[in-house]
């Protein structure tokens, strides 16, 4: 019996969606049984999570990321499970860990972008820290995935990794199953809006300029800003106000039934990002059949081909002319909208498991 441990800490986060499809997938397309897994888990997600498979075993684990206790004490707890695979979908793992590894390296977009919510200098002495812990595991890892060839040449340029131990398993967007229900402050009004975190690479500040610009020339717009409010979203409601721009909303957190209703009624969906390793939430605003303009930055026209149009995300006027042609053309809007839902069914999450379970098995000698 070989045993593969997969560190799935974040298994209920944002972040975490990866490692949750691929565990529960693994389940579905692993039919040897002579692999055996450990899920290591917060005691929470053990909770609420049960495998349909009896050689997935959940693991409880207290170590949270980046801390003394995931370098020593989740090193331990590992060692003691006598893996001889291990698999971090997350660059973040005990660095002195010296059997065999696979690492999945979302992006380097924190290596790029500070944060205006954070101290300064601490952000920059982690942020150093954030880059010797991916030069360290690129290195190390026997087998590393990444979620598009963009995040591959990149890993393999600044990281010095050999490519040829890359491999590209795309994710995909997930379909909202819930019911669509109106959101009441945008029932009603035309709008376009951008779902996600506000942080500084997903360029909000210029989405916003872009639709004071749009404005003038169509004063019935809306835009909606979907997302857990936190300091960065409140930052850039303050910003809004002082420069006097309106209709503006800052929805906060909206349940998928709301979430299904704003793709559904949107103009258009904005993504208006500088930096990303794959770009899930356009994907899914498109399986909704929301037409996307979308910036050319980092891997966004790789994962969306011809299914967005597109903006350099550093030209505030040219997001807005880009917006502008696709919320102005009902011809535009209909074929962005077709592409998009025959876009979203190249990618498979159970195919992203297939492909990660032949790294596992080149990685264990099994090929």
């Amino acid at each position: 019996m070989k045993n593969i441990v997969i560190d799935a800490r974040e298994w209920s986060t944002t972040t975490g969606r990866y490692t949750e499809r691929l565990v529960n997938y693994l389940q579905e397309v692993d039919k040897d049984k002579s692999h055996r897994y450990f899920i290591l888990q917060t005691p929470k997600d053990v909770a609420n999570w049960q495998p349909t498979s009896k050689r997935f075993i959940k693991i409880p684990t207290r170590f949270k990321e980046f801390t003394f206790g995931e370098q020593i004490g989740l090193l331990i707890q590992i060692m003691r499970l006598k893996p001889d695979l291990v698999h971090f979908p997350m660059v973040q793992q005990p660095i002195l860990y010296q059997g065999k590894v696979v690492t999945t390296m979302q992006d380097l977009t924190t290596l790029r972008f500070t944060n205006p919510s954070k101290n300064r200098l601490v952000f920059k002495f982690k942020q150093r820290i954030y880059w010797w812990v991916n030069f360290i595991a690129a290195r190390k890892s026997a087998a590393i995935i990444t979620p598009t060839e963009f995040v591959k040449d990149d890993v393999a340029r600044h990281m010095h990794a050999n490519s040829r131990k890359i491999t590209v398993t795309l994710e995909a967007g997930d379909t909202i199953e819930a019911a669509p229900e109106p959101l009441e402050e945008l029932e009603g009004k035309r709008f376009i809006m951008y779902v996600g975190r506000p942080t500084p690479h997903k360029n909000l500040d210029r989405l916003i300029d872009a639709f004071a610009i749009l404005k003038q020339t169509h004063p019935d717009l809306h835009l909606a800003l979907v997302g857990k409010t936190d300091t960065l979203f409140r930052r850039h409601e303050r910003e809004t106000k002082r420069k006097g721009i309106p209709d503006v909303h800052f929805t906060g957190f909206v349940p998928d039934s709301q979430l299904k209703w704003l793709f559904q009624h949107t103009a258009a969906y904005i993504f208006p990002s500088l930096s990303e390793g794959f770009g899930l939430p356009a994907l899914e605003a498109m399986s909704c059949g929301a037409p996307v303009v979308s910036s050319n930055a980092t891997c966004l026209p790789e994962v969306y081909g011809d299914a967005a149009y597109y903006f350099d995300p550093l030209n505030t006027e040219e997001m807005a002319q880009a917006i502008g042609k696709v919320i102005d053309s009902e011809k535009l809007r209909t074929q962005l909208s077709e592409a998009g839902k025959k876009q979203v069914k190249k990618y498979s999450w159970r195919r992203m498991a297939e492909q990660t379970l032949d790294v596992y098995r080149q990685v264990l000698g099994e090929k």
